[in-house]
């Protein structure tokens, strides 16, 4: 359908109230934890797009090309109004493998540093796709094409390995039309099987990351491409095929026009036990009154992660002469007051673990016990542990949008290397990878450095129990809770 458009997913906010949950979603970036809804408070109005999606668990993003980061017009606002990033072309298949077996991560990576380097999660887009393969990739075909299909995912997710919030493993696989079947592409002509073994590749790659299938056309739930993408994700969920998400890329036109039963779709997904996500959002004219339909069909549907726009301006779009986007220049334009007032009286999800507001402990799973400063100590290099949990300051952690685990206000849980064994300590604040974290779905903490699991030594489960560094392997003794 075009070129240059692709993908997106939630936010943090402050701890509330008395609540346990297990550690859900990227920390630094954190995602959606539950699906319990109610009322903002009347006073929580934010005046940044990201942070008045944060009051209610959700993101709200946008693409970035790497070519515009030396714009500063666009950067200021991109810093200033979104918490998820997007690179706009720069993870796609062309960029990262240009040559078979030869990877090139420089332009991705300066969009990811960038994003990082802001305070903002990344959304990985996109690993397996018919449209913007190399040369040598097209050339291919049958098992040699899925066996390149498979290293190619390997070699950028391992690349990226706990550091992206959730990827676009497959993107645009349906047909267009009234068929609801598979697109004929080169892929497809390697086993109608191919998206199902990109989705176990891609969870063996990185078991940090949200898995999803990313499409559009797929908003109006009377089409029959909808009804192919369902079934499919239906059928993988019944299976047990690793699939996370489903990211609606929403490029609204007087072809493929919004529709109200968007939030059907939305809901029906979400009902099959997969988070959503507006992943790619654009809307010809850029409309208030849809824009703030699109955002409203989001908030009410609670596995609704986030949204992202597809550019920050309408001079960035690839779109640009339908005027799509929320800003003019720098100018924000009536559809951006119009998401901003929806954002700031939407429904709220139980919050995840956020940017510096409530302390509260890390519980191991195996043992009950907390994370613990030994002996109340604030010295640099002091090893962490398990110890009977007591509500004491050196037991306090707080979660910042930097990915930082705080203790005392100004200490970090910081990994004294980025392999197997090394220790788990505190030690002051700086801004390094070893001192931010991903936290996981699946309850796990992740360095965002090395990789590796926060792990219990020995999966011990004693007061006086070290913490490490450890391969990540489903064990009871690396999975964690926050209580508040």
């Amino acid at each position: 359908m075009r070129v240059n458009a692709m993908s997106p997913s939630t936010d943090r906010r402050p701890f509330g109230g008395r609540r346990r949950t297990l550690i859900a979603g990227t920390l630094g970036a954190l995602g959606l934890i539950a699906a319990m809804a109610s009322p903002l408070p009347a006073n929580a109005a934010e005046s940044t797009l990201g942070a008045a999606a944060a009051q209610s668990g959700r993101y709200f993003g946008t693409a970035i090309a790497s070519g515009r980061l030396g714009d500063s017009a666009y950067t200021t606002i991109a810093a200033r109004e979104f918490n998820m990033v997007t690179a706009e072309n720069e993870m796609k298949i062309d960029a990262t493998e240009p040559n078979r077996g030869q990877f090139n991560f420089s332009q991705g990576d300066r969009v990811y540093n960038w994003a990082v380097q802001n305070g903002k999660r990344v959304r990985g887009h996109t690993l397996a796709w018919h449209a913007q393969q190399p040369g040598w990739m097209q050339s291919l075909s049958g098992s040699s094409l899925r066996q390149a299909m498979i290293d190619h995912i390997n070699g950028v997710m391992s690349h990226y390995r706990g550091k992206i919030y959730s990827w676009d493993v497959v993107n645009e696989a349906f047909a267009d039309g009234n068929s609801g079947g598979r697109r004929d592409s080169n892929l497809q002509r390697t086993g109608n099987d191919w998206i199902e073994v990109a989705f176990r590749t891609a969870r063996n790659a990185d078991s940090s990351a949200k898995l999803c299938y990313n499409d559009y056309n797929i908003e109006n739930w009377s089409w029959a491409k909808t009804q192919g993408v369902y079934n499919m994700v239906r059928d993988f969920k019944q299976r047990g095929v690793p699939i996370d998400c489903v990211g609606f890329q929403s490029h609204f036109n007087s072809g493929s026009p919004y529709n109200s039963n968007f939030r059907t779709t939305l809901q029906s997904f979400a009902a099959l036990g997969v988070d959503v996500q507006i992943t790619e959002l654009d809307i010809q004219g850029a409309s208030p009154t849809t824009y703030a339909a699109v955002v409203n069909d989001c908030l009410a549907v609670p596995r609704c992660n986030g949204i992202t726009v597809w550019g920050v301006r309408d001079q960035d779009s690839w779109r640009s002469g339908d005027t799509p986007l929320l800003f003019s220049g720098s100018n924000k334009k009536p559809a951006y007051t119009a998401v901003l007032n929806a954002l700031n009286g939407g429904t709220s999800t139980t919050p995840p673990p956020g940017d510096g507001g409530d302390e509260g402990t890390i519980k191991g799973v195996a043992s009950g016990r907390c994370v613990d400063v030994p002996n109340a100590s604030t010295s640099d290099g002091t090893a962490v542990n398990l110890w009977d949990c007591n509500g004491n300051s050196n037991q306090q952690w707080t979660l910042t949008s930097a990915g930082e685990l705080r203790v005392y206000g100004n200490k970090c849980l910081d990994a004294g290397g980025s392999s197997n064994g090394a220790v788990i300590q505190i030690y002051s604040c700086w801004g390094g990878d070893n001192q931010k974290w991903n936290v996981n779905s699946n309850g796990t903490i992740t360095g965002v450095q090395s990789g590796l699991c926060l792990d219990a030594v020995g999966q011990g489960t004693g007061n006086g129990t070290r913490l490490q560094l450890y391969s990540c392997w489903g064990g009871d003794n690396q999975k964690w809770t926050y209580t508040s």
